[in-house]
């Protein structure tokens, strides 16, 4: 899960096979300490999830998104090769209450369940941060 700030508006393209839509969009995030800038990534999103991406999605939106990373090899111009992050999304949910984002399930199935401790409210998210194992667990290890 990312915390991002949409750089660039989403862009849809659509798969040769079987016309999948596919968005993408460039978002950034703090970095880890304070005297350094925001680094950026590209996401993407798959099927509905990229219909909604480009139809909900501007400029400027905060956004709290999950899904998983994935590391490219791209060729550049000079013969060398770059490895570029990548966010393949499966949810996103909008950060604060003048997004117009609601949260969109991926297509793809997902072990993460929504509860209502993840409604949003004037002050943002507010997360569920109960442990998964309550305290009293008898596990020997």
């Amino acid at each position: 899960m990312l915390e991002v700030l949409v750089k660039k508006a989403p862009t849809v393209r659509f798969t040769q096979d079987n016309k999948t839509p596919l968005a993408e969009i460039e978002v950034e995030f703090d970095s880890l300490r304070a005297d350094e800038p925001p680094c950026a990534i590209k996401v993407v999103g798959w099927g509905k999830l990229a219909e909604e991406l480009q139809n909900t999605v501007q400029v400027n939106s905060k956004l709290v998104i999950e899904g998983r990373l994935r590391m490219n090899t791209v060729p550049r111009q000079d013969g060398t090769k770059e490895k570029q992050a990548e966010f393949t999304l499966s949810r996103i949910h909008p950060f604060s209450s003048n997004t117009t984002v609601s949260p969109i399930p991926s297509q793809t199935p997902s072990n993460l369940k929504s509860d209502s401790a993840n409604s949003l409210n004037n002050e943002g998210v507010k997360w569920d941060s109960s442990p998964l194992v309550p305290d009293t667990d008898d596990i020997p290890f």
